[in-house]
Parts: structure tokens; C-alpha cells; sequence
């Protein structure tokens, strides 16, 4: 019989895997799945010139974030650098994952070779997840396809370099996309016109490309050195007779809030869905909470009615906001409860985004306004009581502490006992930053949406009033008076009580505000950008 082995165990601290991973150009709504998954498990993200902390706070909030754009002077890192850069931070994080996030795909102009190479010499096992490219992606935002009927082929240079041959570049058939900073674009550019490419070839520069700061530039290529000179980091080039065709295929700097930065004052749980609908518009969403929601001061109210739901005390829950839904589903946890606890019991939610926080939850609410969404609403659908029909005559109320009596009224009018119950305080919000609080008073905002009264309430009292070029969007006739009540002059009413409502109808009004300055041949429509003192720039 051969002696027992005895299992060896492994001393030796491997270095972090090290993945390289496309960022895309800038839309953060351009990462590949596979990207994501890599970022959600990374200890370490190294990224790279351009700047990309809300992909890492987005998706890797828990890493250690190093800067592979700039040294400590703020010099921009060589290739070689930033080669020994990644294998240090993977060494300082044995047996881990460290990402390293390029800008656009890996493999194309990046460094990818260096970086890599110098993982294998240092043996560091590393693996390539491919990005959406610049090279395709901006062009494709700005309204100009890389090939067309006339365009046999596409040229991709860098800029950067001194060792490209031009001259191969200069027939008209071929569409040339250069890459680099704005002064080495001018630079290739001028060096392309001097190669033969013919004065008159039109050229498109985007700055920022695919993102709500995107600015498109259509020049021919006798002028491309000026224009370039003026652009920002990041810019890319084309330069080719599809370019002409952006003037009517630009699809992104015409949505009808491109560019606008609005307002969203609600808490960040609320406003994800008014930030996404904002983001397809065009818009960039800014978060400035006005209230905060806090327990009730004494929690027995909110316990006898939760153990009264358990014991069969009533017929109907009714679910006037998401934070009402929050504060049961917490208590529930608290007394190891969960959604079965509803059965049997009829359930009302105000308004669908409610009723999909509900839903969240397991629980298909039984009754949702088919009219406004709002106590009013509720109150047109929500039925009668019947001695016959209906075993208990009570309805639990979980709600603010400042709502109001309508909503317990009505149901009482309509036979129902009613326990209105504290389920959560709303407090004012402690003011945004400085930096906040002036862009709102200057005007540098485009917009505010305000979805409830209490918002422009506290907004203005923790931040001041909106300037007067800023528009003003409110989700309802009483939000609205409100507004006015605080000398803001309404410019948007939703047609219904909802926050996407909302979000559309401001919409609309982008599109009207389009469609007067495109009949006035004005060129700018931001609200911003037509207040006294600003810069105006082309869209």
C-alpha cells in the first residue's frame, strides 16, 4: 500500500489578471456586456486619458481608481509609463482582477501592444475585451457614414504619428479618419492637403463625440487646420465626400434637448427613469435633492398597523408614493415579513410608478388610476364600501407626515374607516454645493422639472429661484401654481401627472424652441445659451 500524499499548498502571491477593457468612446451606454461584468469585479481600474470616473463610480464603485492619463505633473504618461504602471498595480493586488479601461477599442491606437507585452515579460496573465471604436461610433453619431456609394475604402491614421504616408490617403474615393489631439489634427490634416488631397474635400470635426457634449464641425480641407486649432480633447476627423451626407442624416445633435442640462430635483432613487428619458432626449440630468425622507418620530403607529394587516384588521392597503412602499417593505423586513403577508388584502397605488415599486416587490396592485395619477385619481376608481360585499370596512393609509386630507376624506365619504398612518417624515434638504446653487441663479441650467409642489418649495428655499432663462417644467396644475406662487414663470405643463409626461412635454417644447430659432436662421436654442453673457456656439 503506497503512503498517503500530502496535498501541497501554494505559497507564492500571483500577480492580479489584468483585463484590457474597450471603453468606447464616451456614451457609457456603449460598454459591451462582457465590459460591465470585468468593471463589477475589478479591485483596481486603471483608466486612461479620458476622463472616466462615472463608468468606475457606475460600475466599479468598490475599486481602487489609478490614473494612467497624467503623471504627478500633470504631464500625459508615454506608452512605456503607463506599461509599468499597469503591471505595479497588478502586483499590488495578488490574486486579483485589475482593469485597465482604455478610451475606444484596446487594440487601435492605444497601447495595447506595449501594455501587454509588458504583462507577459512581467508575468502578469492578462486577457482583451474589445470596445466600440471611435473610429466608427463617432462619425456614425455625428451623421456621417465612412463609406457610401462614391467611397471604396476607409483610411484610419494617427495623427500623432510622423511616419504616415499621407499621399496613399489623397484619392477621392477614400475616406479618411484621423485621429489625436486637436493640434496634431490640424497638423495631419494640413499634411494631408499638402499630400494632394484636393482643398475642397469636406471634413467633419466632432469634439466629444457621442456624448450630450458632442459638437459637430463641417469644413473642406483648406480650412480644417483653423477649425481644428479651436476644438476641444477629444476630437476626431473625417475627411471624405460622405461628410455631406450629415446634413441629413445627424440624428444626435438634433434631438430636441441635445446638449441641455436640466434639473431633477428629487433624491437619485427617484429619478432614474426621469434621467434615462432625459438622456435619450439629449439631455444631461443633474440630482439636487430637496427633501429627505426620515422614520416617523414614533415608530408604535406604523407597528400596530403592520401587525393589523398580518391579524385580518383590513380590506385595502393604499399606496400613495414609492418612499410609502419603501417604508412597509422595511418594516416587513424588521418583523421577518415579506409580500405573502398581503394576501387576501385589495391593493391601491396612486400612480404606476408606484405600483411598479410594488411590483418590485411581488405584488400586483389591484387597483391603479385609470384617470390622473394622483388622490384625486384615485379617488374616481376606488370603490364604495358595501355592507354586503365588503367583510371589513378599513383602509391602512401608509404615508407622509405632511400629506394632505384629501385622500382620507373622500374614502371616508365613501363609508371607509381609515387609519392614516405615519410611515415616513420629509424634511428639507441640506443645500447642494456652492458651485449648484449659482449655476442655478446664473441661469446655466436650460431647465427644471418639477414634480410636486413641495419641490419648488424647497428647491427655492435651499438654492434660491431659478433664473429667469431657465425653463420651467411643472407635472401638474398645483405644482404649477405653486411655481408661480414663487415668482417662476410656468413654461411646461405635463398633460398627464407623471414624471415621463413631464420629460416628453419638455421635449415638445426643445422641438418648438428648435423649429422658431430654425425659422429665424438662428443657430442656437439652448435656454442657456441665449441668457445675457453667455458664449454662444453652433449646434
Amino acid at each position: 500500500m503506497s503512503p498517503r500524499s500530502t496535498p501541497t499548498r501554494s505559497t507564492t502571491k500571483h500577480p492580479a489578471r489584468v483585463v484590457f477593457v474597450g471603453a468606447g468612446p464616451g456614451d457609457p451606454g456603449l460598454l459591451t456586456v462582457r465590459a460591465v461584468d470585468a468593471l463589477s469585479g475589478a479591485d483596481a481600474v486603471v483608466i486612461d486619458q479620458y476622463a472616466r470616473e462615472d463608468v468606475v463610480s457606475r460600475h466599479a464603485p468598490d475599486a481602487e481608481t489609478v490614473d494612467a492619463g497624467h503623471g504627478d505633473h500633470g504631464a500625459p504618461l508615454t506608452h512605456a509609463s503607463r506599461a509599468k504602471l499597469v503591471v505595479k498595480t497588478a502586483k499590488a493586488h495578488p490574486g486579483g482582477l485589475v482593469v485597465r479601461l482604455m478610451d475606444g477599442d484596446p487594440s487601435t491606437f492605444n497601447g495595447l501592444a506595449e501594455e501587454a507585452l509588458a504583462c507577459e515579460k512581467a508575468g502578469v496573465p492578462f486577457e482583451v475585451v474589445p470596445g466600440v471604436s471611435s473610429v466608427g461610433a463617432v462619425p456614425a453619431y455625428a451623421g456621417v457614414p465612412l463609406t457610401a456609394a462614391a467611397t471604396t475604402s476607409v483610411h484610419v491614421l494617427s495623427a500623432n504619428s510622423t511616419a504616415v504616408d499621407y499621399s496613399l490617403s489623397t484619392d477621392a474615393q477614400v475616406t479618411a479618419v484621423l485621429l489625436g489631439s486637436p493640434d496634431t489634427l490640424a497638423t495631419g490634416l494640413e499634411r494631408l492637403l499638402h499630400a494632394g488631397r484636393a482643398e475642397t474635400t469636406p471634413v467633419a470635426l466632432t469634439e466629444h463625440g457621442t456624448t450630450t457634449r458632442q459638437h459637430t464641425v463641417t469644413t473642406t480641407l483648406a480650412q480644417a487646420r483653423q477649425a481644428a486649432a479651436r476644438m476641444e480633447f477629444p476630437t476626431l476627423a473625417v475627411v471624405g465626400t460622405t461628410v455631406d451626407l450629415r446634413e441629413r442624416l445627424s440624428w444626435f445633435e438634433t434631438k430636441p434637448l441635445f446638449g441641455w442640462r436640466v434639473l431633477v430635483p428629487r433624491t437619485k432613487e427617484q429619478s432614474g427613469s426621469m434621467a434615462a428619458r432625459l438622456s435619450g432626449y439629449g439631455a444631461t440630468s443633474e440630482v439636487v435633492p430637496t427633501i429627505s425622507v426620515e422614520p416617523p418620530r414614533t415608530p408604535q403607529q406604523m407597528e400596530r398597523a403592520v401587525k393589523g394587516l398580518v391579524t385580518g384588521r383590513y380590506e385595502w392597503v393604499g399606496f400613495t408614493s414609492v418612499n410609502a412602499v419603501r417604508a412597509v417593505r422595511e418594516k416587513f423586513e424588521e418583523f421577518g415579513l415579506d409580500a405573502r403577508a398581503f394576501a387576501g388584502l385589495k391593493i391601491a397605488a396612486v400612480g404606476g410608478v408606484t405600483a411598479q415599486a410594488l411590483q418590485d416587490w411581488g405584488i400586483n396592485p389591484d387597483l391603479v388610476p385609470s384617470g390622473e395619477h394622483s388622490a384625486a385619481g384615485l379617488l374616481e376608481d376606488w370603490p364604495p364600501y358595501d355592507d354586503v360585499l365588503d367583510p371589513i370596512n378599513r383602509v391602512f393609509l401608509p404615508r407622509a407626515d405632511i400629506a394632505t386630507d384629501t385622500l382620507v376624506a373622500g374614502l371616508q365619504g365613501m363609508g371607509w374607516e381609515v387609519d392614516d398612518v405615519t410611515a415616513y417624515r420629509t424634511v428639507r434638504a441640506a443645500p447642494p454645493a456652492a458651485p449648484i446653487r449659482d449655476a442655478i441663479k446664473t441661469g446655466k441650467f436650460d431647465a427644471v422639472v418639477f414634480t410636486s409642489s413641495s419641490t419648488v418649495r424647497n428647491l427655492v428655499g435651499i438654492a434660491g429661484k431659478p433664473h429667469t432663462s431657465t425653463v420651467i417644467a411643472c407635472i401638474g396644475p398645483a405644482t404649477a401654481k405653486t411655481a408661480e406662487e414663487h415668482g417662476l414663470r410656468v413654461d411646461v405643463l405635463a398633460p398627464e401627472a407623471s414624471a415621463l409626461s413631464l420629460v416628453d412635454a419638455l421635449a415638445d417644447h426643445g422641438r418648438a424652441l428648435a423649429s422658431a430659432a430654425a425659422e429665424g436662421g438662428e443657430t442656437v436654442v439652448r435656454p442657456s445659451a441665449r441668457r445675457p453673457g453667455s458664449r454662444r456656439r453652433a449646434r
